[in-house]
């Protein structure tokens, strides 16, 4: 099973210049979402609509973007089509990044099938209607699967793997597959440019608690503060794959103002890293000489694995959108890190 686009198309009119432009975040009370509102307001959006149900969101993220002339706040569900009409109605590019991730899937799978497929339906049909320029759409690397013993590049028209891999990954991963191809249809029966962006595991300041691997990071950090040693659910090779909340808000942007249309890229870090080499990064910010302990997790656990070296190369982003990750993994959690015991001191 393949998962990527079959052309890659590369317009002059796919481009959406952002200076004076009306942007719409569907799940912008979120990590991804605040941080691309900010880099779109410094970029001179005309507008920015901060679209969100708050089921998971809170207001906490984007408390500091309330008060802005420049900013409107949306209440509004993707379940529900008359919302995503009245919301997107003048709007020139819609950044969708509303969805249920791993987690969701292991609590609610049916609940979370239905917001990321009839979810993802309702605003594409909204786009068409509104005659929305451009869609970004939010995928996930998940669309390869997180089968054991994958090897070599995740390239963007590589196979899904799914052996080993815990249902709620792989209905994730598929629930992405089809928020693309409902991109590509929307494309090829209503000229509806989009861009579908891969990302890996994001984190950064504003992290939450929601997603698999980048709660592993705040799991451990609370452990070192606590005194208690950090966990290794394996020997520390397995590989994860992490990007910077910046650099996923820059790429969103590009996507945007890149001529490119009807195409997935890979939005990757710099380099994957090692959960022993992550433990040790945490380790070294909290400044502690606590040594991790082999424990494998209970059965029932989602924690998405890997069981081989493999990276996600993010080459073709840089060609067709003009983007490239720039925060490096010791740097990426300092800065998570230092926010959050800012966050503790307040």
């Amino acid at each position: 099973m393949t998962n990527t686009t079959n052309t890659i198309s590369t317009t002059k009119d796919a481009a959406l210049p952002l200076r004076g432009a009306r942007i719409l975040i569907a799940g912008a009370a979120s990590l991804v979402g605040s941080h691309t509102a900010d880099l779109l307001l410094e970029a001179g959006v005309g507008e920015v609509l901060l679209l969100d149900n708050f089921a998971f969101g809170t207001l906490d993220a984007i408390a500091h973007l309330q008060d802005n002339p420049r900013v409107k706040i949306v209440r509004a569900d993707l379940m529900r089509l008359p919302d995503l009409l009245a919301a997107t109605e003048g709007v020139d590019g819609v950044l969708h990044l509303a969805a249920y991730m791993t987690l969701g899937f292991a609590q609610t799978p049916w609940q979370a099938v239905d917001v990321n497929v009839r979810g993802a339906q309702n605003m594409l049909e909204a786009c068409r209607v509104n005659k929305v320029k451009k869609v970004v759409f939010a995928s996930s690397n998940a669309v390869y699967g997180y089968g054991t013993g994958i090897q070599g590049a995740l390239e963007e028209g590589g196979p899904f793997h799914s052996t080993g891999a815990p249902p709620a990954a792989i209905l994730y991963g598929a629930s992405k597959i089809m928020g693309e191809q409902l991109c590509r249809q929307f494309y090829q029966k209503h000229q509806l440019d989009y861009v579908v962006l891969r990302y890996s595991t994001v984190y950064g300041e504003r992290q939450h608690y929601r997603a698999a691997n980048s709660l592993y990071i705040m799991q451990t950090y609370d452990r070192v503060r606590a005194g208690e040693p950090p966990v290794l659910p394996g020997d520390g090779t397995d590989t994860k794959h992490f990007v910077h909340v910046s650099d996923v808000a820059r790429a969103n942007l590009a996507a945007f103002e890149s001529g490119a249309t009807d195409v997935a890229v890979n939005v990757s870090g710099p380099e994957p890293v090692t959960t022993g080499e992550l433990v040790r990064l945490v380790l070294e910010f909290c400044k502690s000489d606590l040594k991790p302990e082999i424990r494998p997790d209970p059965p029932g656990t989602v924690r998405l694995t890997s069981g081989g070296a493999f990276h996600i190369p993010h080459d073709l982003a840089g060609r067709l959108i003009g983007w490239q990750p720039t925060v490096r993994m010791r740097e990426g959690v300092n800065r998570l890190l230092a926010w959050r015991e800012a966050q503790e001191a307040r």
